[in-house]
């Protein structure tokens, strides 16, 4: 395999989960009449860009992409665990910031008993991230 397939490989990879997570989102709230809370908002500044930038950074393929997306994607991660936390009880409601609008501590959505937006939001970010990490290791090789 070229030096250069298998970078390009793994920012499309991240590509793709940005694009599902942000199609989800969009299908979560407008279809699905789910309103966001401020936590979710704040992860979809984090995540849609990447869809435009990784994209960008794929034809032709620039490894300066990485330098972007990254702190873009660890930001959302951080939220995301952060509203995964609060989600579970973890995080105490006095430092919860949706003190408008839709709590960010409800949950809209369960499946099986244990997955919900929060947490889908935070295995988007963990892949995007866990991604990124190895196009950028596999360029230094």
């Amino acid at each position: 395999m070229n030096t250069l397939e298998r970078p390009w490989l793994w920012v499309f990879a991240a590509w793709l989960v940005a694009a599902v997570a942000s199609l989800g989102a969009l299908f979560m709230s407008e279809v699905m009449g789910h309103a966001p809370c401020v936590l979710c908002w704040w992860q979809r500044v984090a995540m849609m860009p990447l869809v435009l930038l990784l994209a960008l950074g794929l034809f032709p393929f620039d490894a300066r992409v990485l330098r972007y997306t990254q702190p873009l994607a660890f930001a959302g991660l951080l939220v995301a665990a952060f509203h995964v936390l609060l989600t579970l009880g973890v995080i105490p409601e006095a430092l919860e910031p949706c003190r408008q609008g839709i709590p960010c501590k409800t949950i809209q959505v369960q499946w099986f008993g244990f997955v919900t937006i929060p947490l889908l939001s935070l295995l988007a970010f963990a892949f995007i991230n866990g991604l990124l990490w190895a196009a950028r290791r596999s360029l230094s090789k």
